[in-house]
């Protein structure tokens, strides 16, 4: 078992979780100056579709809470219930479902490297986010043992 690291301190984790936030949103970009992000193919347009169904269940499932650029945990508990209870990130899984399905449907180096892109600033941000809500939520260590971070059973 290794030994985690501390935490960051909070200005340093906001400082990264931004940054992780704008290298994304840059794949992001690239992916859609590339004509990359959304797919034409049926498998593909069903992925990013029920992407967007998770994204919108864990945001109505994560209720009222503010959106933060940072990594700072929000306050009122630690959500495990709707999409939550097969993932930890479900928000962030269902952009990487998204861009995945986008970038291949379109392969070429511009799809790998926006992909590559969000899904760096994206683990980034995870990272950044679990290590702060372990410190918060002490219950998030046993949740993390029994949940994936972005695949149900796998990842």
């Amino acid at each position: 078992m290794g030994v985690s690291a501390p935490p960051p301190t909070p200005r340093r984790a906001e400082v990264l979780s931004r940054l992780g936030f704008a290298v994304a949103v840059a794949g992001i970009a690239v992916l859609a100056l590339g004509h990359a992000l959304f797919c034409t193919q049926p498998a593909g347009i069903a992925v990013q579709v029920l992407a967007v169904l998770l994204m919108i269940w864990a945001r109505l499932t994560f209720g009222r809470r503010s959106f933060h650029v940072g990594a700072t945990p929000t306050a009122g508990g630690l959500v495990t219930t709707g999409p939550y209870r097969f993932v930890r990130h479900p928000i962030y899984a269902a952009i990487l479902y998204f861009v995945a399905a986008g970038a291949l449907c379109h392969p070429g180096w511009s799809a790998l490297v926006g992909g590559l892109l969000v899904a760096g600033g994206l683990a980034t941000r995870m990272l950044l986010e679990e290590r702060m809500v372990r410190v918060r939520y002490p219950e998030y260590a046993d949740y993390a043992a029994r949940t994936r971070r972005v695949v149900p059973y796998l990842l």
